[in-house]
Protein backbone atom coordinates (compact mmCIF):
# COMPACT_ATOMS: atom_id res chain seq x y z
CA UNK A 1 0.00 0.00 0.00
CA UNK A 2 1.45 3.32 -1.05
CA UNK A 3 2.17 5.69 1.87
CA UNK A 4 0.13 8.97 2.30
CA UNK A 5 0.65 11.58 0.17
CA UNK A 6 2.56 9.66 -2.94
CA UNK A 7 2.90 11.34 -6.29
CA UNK A 8 2.51 9.63 -9.01
CA UNK A 9 5.45 10.64 -11.43
CA UNK A 10 7.27 9.83 -14.46
CA UNK A 11 11.15 10.83 -13.24
CA UNK A 12 12.24 7.00 -13.40
CA UNK A 13 10.59 6.63 -16.51
CA UNK A 14 12.35 9.44 -18.50
CA UNK A 15 15.51 9.12 -16.71
CA UNK A 16 15.89 5.05 -17.73
CA UNK A 17 14.67 6.16 -21.14
CA UNK A 18 17.86 8.39 -21.01
CA UNK A 19 20.15 5.61 -19.98
CA UNK A 20 21.08 7.41 -16.51
CA UNK A 21 21.75 6.84 -13.32
CA UNK A 22 20.22 8.32 -10.19
CA UNK A 23 23.18 9.75 -8.98
CA UNK A 24 24.54 11.35 -12.39
CA UNK A 25 20.24 12.77 -12.32
CA UNK A 26 21.37 13.63 -9.15
CA UNK A 27 24.59 15.85 -10.29
CA UNK A 28 22.79 17.15 -13.24
CA UNK A 29 20.31 18.57 -10.81
CA UNK A 30 22.21 19.58 -7.69
CA UNK A 31 20.26 17.23 -5.59
CA UNK A 32 21.79 13.56 -3.66
CA UNK A 33 20.78 10.49 -5.31
CA UNK A 34 18.52 10.02 -2.32
CA UNK A 35 16.43 12.46 -3.85
CA UNK A 36 15.96 11.13 -6.84
CA UNK A 37 14.96 7.84 -4.96
CA UNK A 38 12.63 9.85 -2.65
CA UNK A 39 10.65 11.55 -6.08
CA UNK A 40 10.91 8.83 -8.06
CA UNK A 41 8.85 6.18 -5.22
CA UNK A 42 6.59 8.96 -4.97
CA UNK A 43 7.29 11.41 -2.15
CA UNK A 44 6.40 14.69 -2.32
CA UNK A 45 8.94 17.15 -3.01
CA UNK A 46 9.67 21.25 -3.39
CA UNK A 47 8.63 22.79 -6.17
CA UNK A 48 12.41 23.81 -7.10
CA UNK A 49 13.29 20.12 -6.93
CA UNK A 50 11.13 19.45 -9.40
CA UNK A 51 12.53 22.66 -11.48
CA UNK A 52 15.88 21.61 -10.99
CA UNK A 53 14.63 17.55 -12.10
CA UNK A 54 13.37 18.82 -15.60
CA UNK A 55 16.04 20.74 -16.29
CA UNK A 56 18.90 18.25 -15.41
CA UNK A 57 16.59 15.48 -17.89
CA UNK A 58 16.78 17.72 -20.28
CA UNK A 59 13.71 19.16 -20.53
CA UNK A 60 11.88 22.69 -20.56
CA UNK A 61 9.81 23.96 -17.53
CA UNK A 62 6.84 23.88 -20.35
CA UNK A 63 7.29 19.96 -20.16
CA UNK A 64 6.43 19.93 -16.36
CA UNK A 65 3.63 17.85 -16.76
CA UNK A 66 5.21 15.06 -18.85
CA UNK A 67 6.99 14.63 -15.57
CA UNK A 68 4.90 15.59 -13.11
CA UNK A 69 1.00 14.73 -14.42
CA UNK A 70 -0.52 15.13 -11.01
CA UNK A 71 1.55 18.55 -9.94
CA UNK A 72 -0.72 22.24 -9.64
Amino acid sequence: MPATGTIKNNVRKIREELLMSKAELGRKAGLSALTIDRVESGMDCRMDTKRKIILALGLKLSDKDKVFPESS
